[in-house]
This record gives structure tokens, sequence and C-alpha cells, in this order.
């Protein structure tokens, strides 16, 4: 039977897992739909004013990019909760398998070639993804709230006149 610190590491990992693999959906999804969008929109005919107001138009009117912008609405907001409990140096690399799914998104959806210098790439990415993966998503202890890692709970932050001596 597992103990029960060994249990919430398991829990741990299963929901960072989860978070991670909703920021890997939300991201590339998100990603791929504004993609899809603005290649639909296209540039602006100059960067004048009146060109860059009936671009931003465009842009608002288009589905795609709503789609793809709630979409990475969610993904910041799966972001930002995971980083509640699971260390940023584990966060961050373990998302970035969304780099290895975008290209095949983009691939498959958006009709892009991907050459095989960029394939290689991804293969790189798919690695650094998998050892990160291998780690524990949080190494450092959790800071109580309203403290620093400067000033521990246990202690009074230290003032002008406690330190002279007052």
């Amino acid at each position: 039977m597992p103990s029960g610190q060994h249990l919430r590491g398991q829990q741990l990992r299963g929901k960072t897992a989860t978070m991670i693999v909703l920021m890997v959906v939300f991201g590339s999804a998100g990603d791929t739909l504004m993609g899809k969008g603005m290649r639909a929109v296209g540039p602006p005919a100059t960067w004048s004013l009146a060109p860059v107001v009936t671009f931003l138009v465009q842009a608002a009117g288009s589905r795609a990019v709503w789609m793809g912008f709630a979409s990475l609405l969610l993904f910041f907001l799966s972001y930002m909760l995971v980083l509640t409990w699971a260390d940023f140096s584990y966060v961050l690399p373990a998302s970035a398998a969304s780099f290895a799914v975008v290209p095949l998104l983009g691939h498959f959806f958006l009709g892009e070639e991907v050459s095989p210098v960029r394939w290689a790439g991804v293969t790189l990415i798919a690695l650094g993804v998998w050892l990160v993966g291998n780690t524990q998503p949080r190494t450092t202890p959790s800071t109580p709230p309203g403290t620093t890692d400067a000033e521990p709970a246990s202690e009074a932050p230290v003032t002008a006149a406690s330190a002279k001596g007052d």
C-alpha cells in the first residue's frame, strides 16, 4: 500500500499532467485557429491608419480569430492554475509539447509544408518534453501566503528600528 506522501505525489503528477495536456490542447488549437483566421484576413494594405483600422475590423469579424482567442484564454487560465502548485521550471518546458503539436496541426489543417529540418527540431523538443516530464512537478516547498522566500513565516520582518537594536 502506498504511503500518504507517495499517494499525494501521484495525485500531484496526475493533476499536473492533466493541466499540461489542457494547456497543450488549448494553446495549440488557439494558435492554429488564430493562424487560420489571420491568414483569411490577410495583412493590412499599408501601415497607415485607415488600412490598419480596416484590418482590425476584419480580424474582429473573423470567427476563427475569436475561437482562437477563446482557446488561448483557456490556455492562459490553465497555465495560471497549474503554476499555483507546480514549479515554473517544470510547467513551461513540459507545456512546450505544443511546439510539437502545432506543426502537425499546421500541416494537416492549414496545408503547410513542414521541412525535414523542422521535423528534426520538433523531435528534439519532444525529447526535451519527455525528459522534463520524467521529473517531479514540484521540488520547492510551498511558501505560506503573505510571506516571501526571504521572509520566513516564523520570523518577523526586519525593520529599520529593529536593525539598529532600538
